[in-house]
């Protein structure tokens, strides 16, 4: 299978770049239906926001370090602070897709300009996090297919300089919303 992958990197991408926009698009639209979700109590399904927000903070110094890391040619520790940082964004975006298919999107209770402003930086997290995707597929089926001294010759490092960056300020301004949300109203 590494060896079809590896031939097929940039059509896997885009296979997992669908499934997963398609995931969160029927989340948020509330078309899974609730009766195949495992049942949770409402104490454990309202926490799910502040978990996150907790993962993100967690993934934030993860992802800097791992970029720290590689800036010093300290490759193994790159791999795996990025592994972590992945799985931290997997962990989150599952928490999030199972309380989204519940309970649907929380509705920002603010108006006016501050309503505004919200809306605003709802919609530049949500344009990252949708191109970060196929970015961050792409560098992780790169280096999960090519030898770590091969990486280089690929184009991991390059698409890996555009998708860090997007994918910190994508979970710095997740956070800018659930404070909105949960903590300003």
């Amino acid at each position: 299978m590494e060896k079809t992958v590896k031939r097929n990197v940039p059509a896997v991408t885009a296979v997992l770049t669908v499934v997963s926009l398609a995931l969160v698009i029927g989340a948020a639209r509330q078309l899974i239906p609730k009766s195949i979700l495992p049942k949770a109590p409402e104490w454990l399904v309202s926490a799910i926001p502040h978990v996150n927000a907790v993962i993100s903070l967690v993934a934030i110094g993860v992802i800097i370090a791992g970029l720290r890391a590689i800036k010093r040619k300290e490759y193994e520790r790159h791999r795996k602070l990025m592994l972590a940082g992945v799985g931290l964004f997997l962990l989150f975006l599952v928490l999030y897709l199972y309380k989204v298919a519940l309970k649907g999107p929380h509705p920002f209770p603010g108006t006016g300009l501050v309503e505004v402003a919200y809306l605003g930086i709802l919609a530049i997290h949500m344009i990252l996090a949708i191109v970060c995707l196929p970015l961050l597929y792409y560098v992780l089926l790169l280096a999960w297919t090519h030898p770590m001294g091969e990486l280089k010759d690929t184009k991991h490092p390059k698409i890996g300089r555009i998708a860090a960056p997007l994918w910190l300020v994508s979970f710095v301004l997740g956070n800018v919303v659930y404070v909105l949300l949960y903590l300003v109203y």
